[in-house]
């Protein structure tokens, strides 16, 4: 039987039923392998090399996840169906936002199910045509990363599975013909993958299926019953509950009991030409894709950044950011192994790591909450009653300046940061985030109407950003242009009450000529 959260008592006690009194051998760990390269680790002699001691520190805690106390709040029930098949082969881990092995709380789950019922462990992931704005920019750095995970899986006995179409029109039949007794996915708060989950729960009849929150480091559903206001009442709740939550990860693990089929390698290049996508917007050369990528990104940002993200992280001139969100956005690492990596530096740069875990956990949780309990977060009429009437009674003020979509995509503005930072999100697929903010606000000041602004804004986000597609994005955007998790301010013409930014404030706080000669010099 399978778990259930935010069911009944009895729902609960199923899950213990299953999940509790599993025992796997100690000589398990000796088969397990690092998503990267084989190690031989020795108690007491942790490696120097930064990725081969994150997994040493995963096989230290535990040989594998059947030994392990897993929260059963990070799991909740999608089917009404809760009997596993005593007589099924496999168990599916259906992948979608986190896109990697080790780290991963939902894959841990699976394999934990797949022991116990002594079964082969199948891990899916279906490739659509095409989501919402994204370009062969985000889909080439998305497949990337996946054929590390094919690889990564491969490594490790687990047999991977690239299906090309909607989860509805291919999953039924792999969970058919593979006979499979339980399924397992990840979770996003976003309307389109929230109607995937949706779409599949229907027709899997008596097949379990559950939902593991594998993105958060507190469940989303646990963090908070209801929408937050914003990060000041939502602190507290997820501050609570880190210590319950924040733990150390135990191993995916070699595993021993593999699918008689014969899995069929992938063809990555048919895969890609599969995609009815934007192919004018390239790939960036700076951020190689894949979890091995993204955990050195994470390395570089602690020996070379981190002493200075407190005091430079909102100066787009200076080298001070994690730069880990695309990482994180596709899920190829886990932003909680990036919080526990860098609370190990606590003592040496206090503030530092205390603001990285206020945005790592508290603000990019904040974002799943809205989008998660408010299903207009990307509309005006999502935002509170005192903006929208705000931007209601403002709505026909004079605009100095009125550019269209066009304009603004191409950076054909008379502002020189404003063009510097869209030129930066075009040739990059990122934008440093001080200027996100800046950015979204002057489209609320140059479009004809608040709809059109959040609108442009949304839709040039998610065109060009690497991690565009994400609750902090569409987050970014309303509190930016719609005054989400904010308050009322001092009001004026067109903006009426929303924070107000201007050219002025931001030379006040950077070197602005330095970064507008950085990137206006650059062709788009």
């Amino acid at each position: 039987m399978i778990s259930t959260v935010h069911r009944s008592y009895q729902s609960v006690q199923i899950l213990r039923n299953l999940c509790c009194h599993l025992k796997v051998f100690r000589k398990m760990s000796e088969t397990d392998e690092s998503p990267t390269k084989k190690m031989k680790l020795q108690e007491g002699e942790p490696p120097d090399d930064f990725i081969e001691r994150i997994q040493y520190q995963r096989t230290t805690k535990t040989s594998s996840v059947a030994d392990f106390k897993f929260n059963k709040k990070r799991v909740r029930m999608i089917s009404s169906a809760e009997n596993l098949d005593e007589t099924s082969s496999g168990v599916v881990y259906w992948m979608s936002r986190d896109q990697r092995v080790q780290d991963n709380w939902a894959l841990l789950y699976s394999q934990r199910l797949a022991l116990k019922q002594k079964v082969p462990l199948y891990v899916c992931f279906c490739l659509v045509p095409k989501f919402l704005e994204a370009t062969i920019r985000q889909f080439g750095f998305m497949l990337k990363g996946l054929q590390q995970v094919e690889k990564d899986c491969k490594e490790l006995s687990i047999s991977f599975h690239l299906l090309i179409g909607y989860a509805k029109d291919v999953l039924p039949q792999f969970i058919e013909e593979n006979n499979i007794g339980a399924m397992v996915t990840d979770f996003s708060p976003l309307r389109v993958p929230s109607q995937w989950v949706k779409d599949v729960s229907e027709q899997l009849g008596k097949t379990p299926f559950c939902q593991v929150d594998a993105h958060n480091v507190v469940p989303c559903w646990e963090a908070s019953p209801k929408l937050e206001y914003g990060a000041r009442t939502i602190r507290s709740k997820i501050n609570n509950q880190l210590s319950t939550y924040l733990t150390e990860f135990p191993p995916v693990i070699k595993h021993p009991h593999t699918a008689k089929n014969i899995q069929k390698p992938i063809d990555w290049s048919a895969a890609e030409a599969s995609l009815e996508v934007d192919r004018k917007v390239t790939e960036v050369e700076w951020a190689e894709p894949g979890t091995a990528a993204g955990l050195r990104t994470l390395e570089s940002f602690i020996k070379k950044r981190l002493k200075y993200f407190d005091v430079d992280r909102n100066d787009p001139t200076k080298n001070a950011l994690s730069n880990l969100s695309p990482w994180i956005h596709f899920g190829q690492i886990s932003a909680q192994r990036c919080v526990l990596e860098v609370k190990k530096f606590r003592s040496r740069y206090g503030k530092s790591v205390e603001g990285y875990i206020e945005e790592c956990v508290v603000r990019r949780e904040l974002s799943d909450n809205f989008c998660y309990y408010n299903e207009k977060y990307d509309t005006i009429e999502g935002t509170n009653d005192w903006a929208k009437t705000s931007l209601e009674l403002h709505k026909k003020d004079k605009r100095e300046y009125v550019y269209s979509r066009e304009q603004l995509e191409t950076a054909k503005t008379h502002d020189p940061l404003w063009n510097a930072a869209q030129r930066q999100m075009v040739g990059e697929g990122k934008m440093h985030g001080f200027l996100r903010m800046y950015w979204a606000k002057k489209i609320l000041e140059w479009t004809a109407s608040p709809e059109i602004a959040l609108s442009d804004a949304i839709y040039l986000n998610d065109k060009y950003s690497l991690d565009g597609r994400d609750p902090n994005g569409y987050v970014g955007c309303m509190w930016s242009i719609c005054g989400i998790h904010d308050q009322g301010w001092k009001e004026r013409e067109v903006f009426g009450k929303i924070r107000y930014m201007n050219y002025a404030g931001c030379k006040r706080k950077f070197n602005v000529a330095a970064f507008e000669a950085k990137y206006n010099k650059k062709k788009m």
